[in-house]
């Protein structure tokens, strides 16, 4: 069970391939997740680990996905807070948060996010109509999730200098290339965007940047010591990336290797990381 009395998965997916297609699930290597997963499926192991409240998080950028998850959260007594998706360039989108805002479980909306990481423009995030999205979803009180590659870590930085009032979290580190064994020039550039007051980072998306089949808790430590320096617990939030993650290590693996690569944390930081980071930034 958990060493903190409340705990939080900052970060899960589910999805039906009846309804809609993961066009992102391609080749031999996704082939296992190619598959439904359904908040069913993750109950029993997220109690397992002891979490109390997830964060649902979205996976394509379609319209209809986002009032699917609130709706889903609304039915849930595990999930706590949805992160979903908009077209941050549309003229009206300020219009289409408030909206996604009064939709049925839509007071479990609690950020916005995109998946930069497949736009060719690593300058995406600063783009005229974007930052007035990036505005936007400020306004509406709402956080905004960065899907991003190392290489558009500049950019990120920019965009949360441009708007100090949003919180920026940072998905999976920034993607590190961990089966690599490479920490530069991914840590200079997270550190930069970490010495931004309005960042966090989600500890996530570890075991399937590292080598599926062989990692270690050892290989990940370098990366996981490099954001507990530059964030600090309260600026960082667990999240297990299911079921993604599957394809390197089973929900309690997961949660387990958080653990150890946080053993070094008093118990009121661990508990900062575990719960308290996520409970405050997504207002859960």
């Amino acid at each position: 069970m958990s060493d903190v009395p409340w705990r939080v998965d900052s970060h899960h997916h589910v999805w039906d391939l009846s309804v809609r297609d993961q066009e992102w699930i391609t080749g031999d290597a996704l082939a296992p997740i190619r598959r439904n997963f359904s908040l069913a499926d993750l109950l029993p192991e997220a109690r397992a680990a002891g979490v109390a409240a997830t964060v649902l998080v979205q996976t394509v950028t379609v319209a209809d996905e986002t009032p699917e998850l609130l709706a889903l959260a609304a039915d849930s007594d595990l999930v706590a807070g949805v992160v979903g998706w908009a077209d941050l360039t549309r003229p009206d989108v300020v219009d289409v948060l408030a909206e996604s805002c009064q939709l049925p479980g839509g007071t479990y909306l609690v950020g916005i996010r995109h998946q930069v990481q497949g736009e060719p423009d690593p300058q995406w995030l600063l783009r005229p109509d974007v930052r007035r999205g990036l505005a936007a979803v400020g306004a509406a009180g709402l956080a905004y999730d960065l899907v991003v590659l190392p290489h558009q870590l500049p950019a990120c930085v920019k965009a949360a200098q441009e708007h100090p009032e949003l919180t920026f979290v940072l998905d999976h580190l920034g993607k590190p290339p961990i089966a690599s064994g490479a920490v530069e020039p991914w840590a200079t550039a997270v550190r930069a965007l970490a010495a931004l007051p309005n960042t966090v980072c989600k500890l996530s998306g570890l075991v399937t940047e590292a080598d599926p089949k062989t990692w270690t808790g050892d290989d990940l430590r370098p990366y996981a010591d490099t954001v507990l320096d530059a964030f600090g617990p309260d600026r960082l939030m667990f999240g297990s990336d299911w079921p993604v993650c599957t394809l390197a290590a089973t929900y309690g693996e997961v949660s387990d290797t958080a653990r150890q690569l946080t053993d070094t944390l008093s118990e009121t930081e661990r508990a900062a990381l575990f719960t308290g980071t996520a409970t405050r930034v997504y207002r859960l």
